[in-house]
């Protein structure tokens, strides 16, 4: 009788420590920069740097939202269709685009420094890229969305002060509206950008 009480409390235990483990979200970042260094860092080629980096960005960037937050207030008029549509074109976008930029550097070293709790929903985690011969150094802050604590995702990076999903929003809004907002124009964009 003692042996079972004791499974049962054991098997309790290891289940309630599984609920309750998070990642502290600068703990997230600097490990995530410490994958892609060391990707960046392997003697392999470019193409296969590439789509290790993928890899990496499938698991810790929220693509989805990334892209709804991107396409702007036109989300709201698209069916479910074209939602599916456009979720599925932002994503192999934004793979290839943020593999092929990241891919051109060689083993950058990225230093976390500090940390800054927004809500319960995000924080805000404070980086420099360090600088070499060929470049300054860079101030990199990660917009991360940390609702769950045990899976927290990047929902944007902050260089030197610049958004880049803010930029995207720009650069897609400025595409609709140069199409009267027909959503098929940027699903074309995307579609020539991901198939060159």
């Amino acid at each position: 009788m003692k042996a079972k009480k004791l499974f049962f409390i054991i098997i309790f235990y290891i289940i309630s420590s599984i609920n309750v483990y998070s990642i502290e979200p600068d703990v997230f970042v600097q490990s995530t920069v410490n994958r892609a260094s060391k990707i960046l860092s392997e003697n392999i080629t470019k193409d296969m740097k590439m789509d290790k980096l993928k890899e990496i960005a499938i698991e810790t960037v929220d693509i989805k939202g990334i892209g709804f937050y991107t396409l702007g207030s036109i989300r709201k008029t698209l069916d479910q269709t074209q939602k599916e549509q456009y979720s599925n074109l932002f994503r192999d976008y934004f793979l290839k685009t943020f593999s092929s930029r990241l891919a051109e550097y060689t083993n950058p070293e990225i230093d976390v420094y500090s940390k800054e709790k927004l809500n319960e929903n995000y924080t805000i985690v404070n980086s420099l890229l360090k600088g070499t011969s060929e470049r300054p150094e860079i101030k990199i802050n990660w917009r991360i969305y940390t609702k769950n604590a045990e899976n927290p995702k990047i929902r944007d990076l902050i260089i030197e002060g610049l958004s880049l999903a803010r930029t995207q929003k720009e650069e897609f809004a400025s595409i609709l509206n140069s199409n009267d907002g027909d959503i098929n124009a940027l699903f074309k964009t995307l579609k020539d950008f991901t198939n060159n």
